[in-house]
Order: C-alpha cells, then sequence, then structure tokens
C-alpha cells in the first residue's frame, strides 16, 4: 500500500493544524508504512548534564509516528495517540541532531500500532531510544 501523503503534504498539513509546533521536526521522509524525522536539538531540549531530555525523544517519537500514520491514511487530525511505550537506550549528546524512523507493524481500520528508533546523527552506537506507539484512527463520516 502507498502513502496517502507526501512528506511535503504531511507538513504542511500539520503546519495548518499545529501552527505553534511548527518547526518542530523536518519531516525527511515518508514511504509505504514508514517515516524519518529529524529534530535538531538545541539548549532548550537539554537536561542536566547535557544530554536530550526524555521529554524531547518522547515527543519525537509521538510525532514521528503520527506522520507515518497519516501519510498512510491522509489528513485526520483526529488521529490520537493511545499508547505510547519508550525505553531510554543511551544518553544522546546535546550537540546533535535526533534522528527517528517510525514503522507500522499493522494499519487496519481503526488503529495503527507501531514502533519507533531513534538515533543520534552521526553515532555509530546504535540507537538512543525506542517506543512501541498506538495510535487510533478516527470513524469515516
Amino acid at each position: 500500500m502507498q502513502p496517502k501523503m507526501t512528506a511535503e503534504a504531511v507538513t504542511a498539513f500539520l503546519t495548518s493544524v499545529f501552527p505553534l509546533a511548527a518547526g518542530f521536526v523536518q519531516i525527511e521522509s515518508v514511504g509505504p508504512m514508514v517515516a524519518r524525522l529529524r529534530k535538531p536539538v538545541g539548549a532548550q531540549n537539554l537536561r542536566p548534564g547535557g544530554t536530550v531530555s526524555g521529554p524531547t525523544m518522547f515527543t519525537l517519537a509521538d510525532t514521528a509516528f503520527y506522520v507515518a500514520t497519516l501519510a498512510m491514511i491522509g489528513p485526520e487530525a483526529l488521529t490520537v495517540t493511545t499508547s505510547v511505550t519508550i525505553n531510554f537506550l543511551s544518553k544522546p549528546p546535546g550537540d546533535a541532531d535526533l534522528v527517528a524512523e517510525a514503522r507500522i507493524l499493522k494499519l487496519g481500520r481503526v488503529l495503527s500500532v507501531g514502533e519507533v528508533t531513534i538515533f543520534s546523527d552521526g553515532r555509530d552506537d546504535g540507537p538512543v531510544a525506542h517506543a512501541a506507539v498506538t495510535y487510533a484512527i478516527p470513524p469515516k463520516r
């Protein structure tokens, strides 16, 4: 199944429905059941000790899966998170972007279920976080 929206279309849609969040992430690509996002890291994303905060990584994981789901189903603003379990695997440095790779494992009529793996750009020592995510898809009107 091919995506119904391009990365550019999802970006435009998100900017229209969440104008205050514009620029939080960059959607690098979407494809069949996948999305890749980049989060530029700045001082506002750091916790004491200079590592990226958990809330920043959680929000990135949630946003990445939202983007993957929207790309597949089309512009449905009321698609909502129903469950997220996130594991923080290592401390990402505060001087590198985060890259999230979302993958839908099962796309049904009412639920989208999958995972998001987050990496620290430029590091080869594996992911910094992994999330299991479920989204509810609103019924067709």
